[in-house]
Order: structure tokens, then sequence, then C-alpha cells
């Protein structure tokens, strides 16, 4: 079976995961996920593998593959999986968990390799571009910074009291941070080199970027420079691209029905595939704010997508 050049992925409260043609908007492949919802999905650098993120494992599939079963399963959290990402050489993995964890996985054993406690459930993870640290986010508002190389919180930050960190992001280049939450806020920080590894955070921006709850936040890559931007996806149903520059409101992208849970930038920045409660996801023009496909095919929630547009990266 032919790789694919582009893999869109999207999962759904109906308890199945989807790969689309992001152009036609047809669905080539619908994987049965009897167990659980599935909260994230993920693709490897080497787009061989993907991710799907569940209550209390997370499974491997082979995207080359037809086959219904995962190709391994990696199962010691004990609650919901809310976030899993990968070291860009494929080498590890990293989630994210309501038990309150934050856990490291050999990607070839499935073994637990570490375990962070955040000591409220985690609802967001992301690998700074060094490598070298995560940022987790929690329910409690918590923000913490985990050295992989001092096997430890080398920075903790609360922006709000008790109001749950929903989503992070970090520029590519490391320059900053952006933490969304409940109450629609965005809290942006120029992040700082300390003496040795260590990273500060330095207030930069505080943004009321919507009325209500923020899903998800993103920073766009870096072959989109030198335009940056920042993408807020809410549940007043709408998705908004701000210039990182200003944090200008550049478009508002309408057209979901309910919540927009998750969004994803082109490699290239130009384009958004958004998921939505109203069971569809969508492919969006980021500089007309246009939709310009629709993918219809779950029947519940379509609360995560996952896309790979860009240049494998080999493991190393």
């Amino acid at each position: 079976m032919a790789q694919p050049s582009v893999i869109l992925a999207t999962a759904s409260y109906d308890h199945t995961i989807r790969f689309w043609e992001p152009k036609s908007g047809r669905c080539y492949r619908t994987i049965q996920y009897p167990d659980s919802q599935v909260n994230r999905v993920e693709i490897t650098p080497d787009k061989r593998f993907l991710a799907a993120a569940g209550n209390s494992h997370i499974r491997l599939f082979d995207v080359n593959s037809n086959s219904p079963q995962p190709v391994i399963s990696y199962d010691s959290h004990t609650s919901n999986v809310m976030a899993v990402g990968f070291h860009c050489d494929g080498n590890w993995m990293y989630s994210g968990s309501e038990d309150g964890t934050v856990r490291i996985w050999d990607l070839r054993t499935g073994t637990c390799q570490r375990e962070y406690e955040s000591r409220a459930a985690v609802n967001t993870v992301v690998l700074h571009p060094n490598q070298k640290e995560l940022i987790s986010g929690d329910q409690n508002g918590n923000i913490r910074v985990w050295d992989l190389a001092a096997n430890s919180c080398s920075c903790e930050l609360v922006p709000e009291v008790d109001t749950a960190v929903r989503s992070l992001t970090v520029m590519w280049d490391g320059s900053m941070v952006v933490a969304a939450n409940n109450h629609g806020t965005c809290y942006v920080w120029r992040l700082l080199k300390g003496t040795q590894t260590i990273t500060f955070f330095e207030p930069l921006h505080k943004l009321q970027a919507h009325d209500g709850y923020i899903l998800k936040c993103l920073l766009s890559p870096e072959f989109c420079d030198p335009n940056r931007y920042l993408a807020t996806a809410s549940s007043d149903h709408t998705v908004k691209i701000w210039n990182v520059d200003g944090f200008k409101l550049e478009k508002t992208l309408v057209g979901h029905q309910r919540w927009v849970w998750d969004c994803v930038f082109s490699v290239d920045g130009a384009y958004l595939i958004t998921a939505s409660s109203d069971s569809t996801a969508r492919l969006w023009t980021v500089s007309t704010g246009e939709a310009i496909q629709v993918y219809q095919g779950h029947h519940k929630a379509t609360v995560c997508c996952a896309l790979h547009d860009g240049a494998e990266s080999a493991p190393s």
C-alpha cells in the first residue's frame, strides 16, 4: 500500500478514527475503537504510525496497513489520556493524563520509562523545540516545565488560580509559549534561557480571545514565517486567527455549528484543519478565512484531528 504524502486523521465520540484524502474529502479508512472515546490523535514524525489516546491507554496504529488492530498498546495510565506527542526523531512518546501524571514511553517496547506527578488532572502537554523539556498544563491551573535531563520540575507557574489550563503551544523556535484556559483567555510569555538550560517565562501579553472556553490554542509552524499566527478554537463555535505581532485579530473562522475542539496547521501555515462537536472536520484557507472542504462521516462529536503534510523526519 503506497504511503500517502499527506496524512489527515480525525477521531470522534462515535468510537472511530477516520483517515481522509484532504483535497477530495473522501474517507479511505476507518478504524473501530470500541474500548473508549478517543481524546487525541497524533502522527509519528516518520508518518508510519498514528497514536490514539483514549481512556487509560494509548494505541499505536500502522498508517499504511488495513489491519484494524493496533501495533502496540501503552497501558499504565489509570484515567483518560488527554495529551500525546513524539520526540522529533521518533524514539520516544510523551503523554499526559487525568490521572495527574505526565509519562514518557519507549515507543518500540511500550514500556513507561518516566513518570512525573502533576497532582491534578493533566489536560495538555507540549514538547519544547529543544526536545529537552516538557511543559504541562492541568485542571488546577498549574503550568509546569519538566526538565528531562535533570528528571525534575524546573519551573512552575499559575496564570489564573483554579482555572483549568486547557491547551499549551510553543513557538517553533522556542521563543514564546501560550496557555489557553476555561475563561477564554490566552496568557503569552516570552521564553528566556537561563544560565543553564532552564527556561524562564517572561509575561508578554494577556489576550481575551473568546467568551467561551478555549479548547485548543496553536502557534503557526516554521514555514509560515515571517507571518506568525496564533489559532484559538472555542466552545463559541469559532476559530480565531491572531497575528502574534501585537495580537491583532486577523480572521474569525465561522461555519461550525457547535464547539470546536481541535485545530492543526498545514506545514506552511496556509491552511488549518478544525474538528467540531457538529461531527465534521473542516479545511480552511487561513488568508481568506474560507472553508474549502468539509469532512463528513463521523456521527458524533469530532474531537481531535492530526495532519502530517511535511517531509518525513527519518528516525535517527
